[in-house]
């Protein structure tokens, strides 16, 4: 176990309607200083299947950093992670020990986020003991929705259960049609 500071900011403009916040990034997104990089995540294949203009060949992805942080921004997603720093054995959510949040208090006030969803049990459980005080206490009330991990270690979902499981979601908030 090693203590692990996230080493990177939060991905928003003035224009993001919603906020997905993991728990840590894994060491292949620490290592990019960017979200969801490990090649087997399925974060960006699930965005990509929600969101791209399928009319637009240049509505896509992409690899890199700037490519991925781009397209997000142009459909108005917001990126961080709930967690500033903690201990933690390589990637295992389970292994977080001593975790210190990140404040998303500024996010929230200064973009129009309607909603915030969560990667991954260890996300929405953090969230709600470590995020959701703080939110009380600056008297914000922004609802929260717990999603699947996309992680390679969430074997059990396939990549279109996981479409299927954020469309509804992000549906049900009134974020895109259903």
């Amino acid at each position: 176990m090693v203590r692990v500071e996230h080493g990177f900011g939060p991905v928003w403009d003035d224009s993001s309607r919603m906020l997905v916040l993991g728990s840590m990034p894994s060491p292949k997104s620490r290592e990019a200083a960017f979200y969801y990089m490990h090649p087997r995540n399925r974060f960006w294949p699930v965005l990509q299947a929600l969101f791209a203009d399928p009319s637009d060949p240049s509505d896509r992805v992409g690899d890199s950093p700037a490519s991925r942080r781009a397209f997000a921004l142009r459909h108005h997603v917001a990126l961080w992670d709930v967690i500033a720093s903690c201990d933690i054995t390589g990637a295992s959510d389970s292994t977080i020990r001593n975790a210190v949040p990140n404040d998303i208090v500024p996010i929230l006030r200064d973009a129009p986020i309607a909603h915030v969803f969560t990667t991954g049990g260890k996300a929405a459980q953090l969230y709600r003991r470590l995020i959701a005080p703080l939110l009380d206490a600056a008297g914000l009330d922004v609802p929260m929705t717990p999603l699947p991990s996309t992680s390679p270690a969430n074997a059990s979902m396939r990549l279109d259960d996981l479409v299927a499981v954020y469309r509804e979601a992000f549906a049900a908030a009134g974020l895109i049609g259903g």
